[in-house]
């Protein structure tokens, strides 16, 4: 059912007579009566009438009407509130990895919640590739990922991806290790030194997998990767127990028995982004909060 042989049957009810439908749309007085006919054929029943040299509704003509004025009020609101430039409302759902959750998403929130109290943020924590599959079966609308620059992601093209910060990396190693105290050389040189050591990799996700694995082929050797998991801070007891070496972000805080040492020649960057399906960036809730992260990205920078 079109809501413009709708509002054609309200403007009958309003104004009387084809003739003036006509007038008052723009149209043809043939065109007004050729699209009521369809409107009846689709509601199978007749909602005009002659009356005299003109014509009037049925009861059930102007009973439709009156759920027509209705349906298109609610038509009128939902363009009012999804077109770019409304308010922002509604659940806006949103699926990202711990520490941009932390640092990034849940100060927005609280202001959000002042600033727009009808918006509702629905929070998943999740790693990257599964993040990117949840937007890929409309289970999320906005997805936060990371890559590293010496292991870029590969994104669907119906997805756009908007670069929000970056984030230095260091590798986290014990700090009684011997190889920690010589001076830190080229990012070939550390991987060097800890060749023999064991390697902890995310338990989730890929990318820090594959960054360690070409640094360790620039230093010449294989790593020897044994123990994966996602959470820093059991990855740094991880490393004070002495199980291995690992990335770790530049601005953290280490706990006693780790050592940062940093990654130069080449860095090792962290690149946080936004990803969201190309029809759905203009959804008010999806630009408002892709751009307060982007302006955020920006100070944090």
């Amino acid at each position: 059912m079109e809501t413009r042989r709708l509002h054609l049957l309200v403007e009958l009810s309003r104004l009387g007579s084809m003739r003036a439908v006509a007038e008052a749309t723009g149209t043809t007085t043939s065109t007004v009566s050729q699209q009521l006919a369809v409107l009846a054929r689709e509601m199978g029943t007749a909602l005009i009438e002659p009356h005299g040299r003109k014509v009037r509704l049925t009861p059930a003509g102007r009973r439709l009407a009156e759920h027509a004025v209705t349906i298109l009020g609610a038509v009128e609101a939902a363009h009012l509130d999804l077109a770019p430039g409304a308010e922002p409302n509604g659940t806006l759902r949103i699926a990202g990895f711990a520490s941009a959750i932390r640092a990034h998403l849940l100060p927005l929130a609280a202001e959000l919640a002042t600033s727009h109290p009808r918006l509702h943020l629905l929070i998943r924590e999740h790693e990257p590739a599964e993040a990117l599959e949840l937007l890929a079966a409309d289970e999320t609308d906005l997805a936060l990922t990371y890559d590293y620059n010496l292991a870029p992601a590969t994104l669907d093209p119906a997805v756009r991806a908007t670069a929000l910060w970056t984030a230095p990396w260091g590798l986290g190693v014990p700090d009684h290790a011997s190889e920690a105290t010589a001076d830190a050389g080229t990012t070939a040189e550390v991987f060097a030194r800890f060749a023999t050591h064991d390697w902890i990799v995310n338990s989730r996700n890929t990318a820090d997998d594959t960054a360690i694995r070409t640094l360790a082929s620039m230093a010449g050797f294989t790593p020897r990767i044994t123990h994966r998991a996602d959470n820093l801070d059991l990855v740094q007891g991880m490393i004070t127990a002495g199980l291995g070496v690992s990335l770790l972000p530049a601005d953290i805080a280490t706990v006693p028995g780790v050592r940062l040492v940093p990654l130069t020649a080449p860095e090792v960057v962290l690149r946080a982004h936004a990803v969201a399906r190309h029809g759905r960036l203009n959804w008010p809730p999806l630009a408002l909060l892709i751009e307060l992260l982007s302006e955020r990205s920006g100070r944090a920078g």
